[in-house]
């Protein structure tokens, strides 16, 4: 099992929203079909992952690659954040979810990720179907410039 490993800026922003109805039961189909606790994506158009786990979809620039105190892996450009203690009582209404910003490009990629991130679920459940996702795992580490 490979184990990347990715860090966390300080965050630029953060803003409350909510991600569709389908986008958000996608991820969480995904992730329940998984039996390895992450589910990673592919955005090849936008050249980032997509790492989805229980808390949080984290959205990692595939080229940002850097070393911290003897560690390497890839920057986190931007995640959406599921509300902690929300209840969906009905699976047909969006998901409240906070948008964390690592770069001030996070606006504009986060409403282009919404699109990809739910196209590249459809094409995954139809190439996977109920078997899931490859073995992988990940481990975040906060990034301290400097």
């Amino acid at each position: 099992m490979t184990t990347p490993t990715f860090f966390r800026p300080a965050e630029v922003a953060r803003e409350r929203t909510t991600l569709p109805a389908q986008l958000y039961n996608g991820c969480r189909l995904a992730l329940a079909r998984c039996e390895y606790g992450h589910v990673f994506i592919p955005l090849r158009e936008m050249e980032v992952i997509a790492v989805i786990d229980e808390t949080e979809v984290i959205f990692v620039d595939k080229h940002a690659y850097t070393v911290r105190d003897g560690s390497g892996g890839r920057l986190i450009v931007l995640a959406w954040q599921f509300a902690a203690g929300t209840r969906r009582d009905d699976v047909s209404r969006p998901a409240p979810i906070d948008v964390v910003h690592y770069d001030d490009r996070g606006s504009e990629r986060h409403m282009r990720l919404v699109g990809e991130l739910s196209a590249a679920l459809q094409r995954m459940a139809k190439r996977t179907g109920p078997r899931g996702c490859q073995p992988r795992a990940k481990t975040v580490i906060p990034f301290r410039r400097g």
